[in-house]
């Protein structure tokens, strides 16, 4: 049983899994939201709050510690400068995970994961072509196929 043991393997190594989960916290701080897999954003969801707390601190040692966790300095400057001042007032929670549904290909969950005090704007769902088409054009009336001569 695994008692007491809270990290995810994603099946994957430990280098593997490190760089995997920094390159994910790097593009949640670039790009607000970012959607993933149920297990990854789930996993992913610890190191972005703890980041967020070395954010919120501010001192030069704790901007080196983030950067040493997630290995991008621009990424790093963006969360001291933008995203960590906007929880100055919260004590955690800085993240959420909406869940998606299953993938059509392999049937995963994919899930959004985003900061909760920033306002993403939500991608603007289309109707498929095929309902599209049938509320255009009624539909025709069937053509005679008798000819008479």
């Amino acid at each position: 049983m695994r008692h007491l043991v809270k990290i995810r393997k994603l099946s994957r190594t430990t280098k593997h899994r490190e760089s995997l989960l920094a390159n994910l916290v790097v593009s949640l701080i670039k790009h607000n939201r970012i959607k993933t897999s149920l297990a990854k954003a789930k996993a992913v969801r610890p190191l972005a709050e703890k980041v967020v707390t070395l954010g919120k601190k501010g001192t030069l040692h704790d901007r080196r510690l983030a950067i040493a966790k997630i290995g991008d300095v621009k990424a790093v400057s963006k969360l001291f400068k933008d995203i960590a001042p906007k929880f100055a007032d919260r004590k955690g929670g800085y993240t959420r995970i909406i869940k998606i549904g299953p993938r059509t290909s392999d049937a995963t969950f994919e899930a959004y994961i985003e900061w909760t005090d920033i306002v993403v704007d939500a991608p603007v769902v289309k109707p498929a072509k095929d309902e599209a088409k049938k509320e255009a054009a009624p539909a025709a009336a069937p053509a005679d196929t008798k000819t008479d001569k």
